[in-house]
């Protein structure tokens, strides 16, 4: 038990200084930011100051992250593999930290929909990027051209929809609970036909 703990402690100190380089923040900008003298910052990371909660705390405020993430361990399941469905040519990765956060991978082979009735407008947040090819996405009134390596946000509370430019292509899309299961229920009305059967 005590070897798991002098590890959490290296592990939480390491971070410190690894979040504070990372903002590119000297030891000073941090103490203030933090309201700690320089000196106690620099006996924290040394690993010569106990580590306490309170100044644990401050410090995940000052470093804009929260407490959980500043001392979670490494799980041993850093590697995950994907579920895949193919009957919509997609993979999907969960995320772990994110419950409800969806990874997909998607190939498209089709133009999106001529019929503006038939893009879809839901609750939820939505983020993709071109892996290669090139989408069209409709959102609204509007066609954007997505190309490879660019990425899109959109507000999904719009009509939207995706396809593909010419040749196929694929993209992966980041989608919350909400937006991955309007998703779902679309794929699946469209299985089911305009007669619900």
């Amino acid at each position: 038990m005590q070897q798991d703990d002098d590890d959490l402690d290296g592990l939480v100190r390491k971070r410190i200084r690894a979040l504070r380089v990372a903002q590119g923040w000297s030891l000073e900008e941090l103490a203030t930011r933090a309201r700690l003298s320089q000196s106690t910052l620099s006996r924290i990371e040394n690993g010569q100051r106990r580590l306490a909660l309170d100044s644990l705390v401050t410090l995940a405020r000052a470093l804009d992250t929260s407490l959980d993430q500043l001392v979670e361990t490494a799980s041993d399941d850093v590697v995950i593999s994907p579920v895949i469905d193919r009957s919509r040519d997609q993979k999907r990765w969960p995320i772990r930290a994110e419950p409800g956060v969806t990874v997909i991978r998607q190939r498209i082979t089709g133009p999106p929909p001529e019929n503006p009735a038939a893009m879809r407008a839901h609750p939820g947040r939505e983020w993709l990027v071109v892996l290669s090819g090139t989408a069209v996405l409709m959102l609204g009134n509007r066609r954007f051209r997505v190309e490879t390596d660019q990425a899109a946000e959109f507000p999904t509370m719009l009509p939207h929809a995706i396809g593909a430019a010419g040749r196929p292509c694929e993209i992966l899309g980041i989608f919350d609970r909400e937006a991955r299961r309007h998703h779902q229920d679309a794929t699946a009305d469209a299985r089911r036909g305009p007669d619900g059967g």
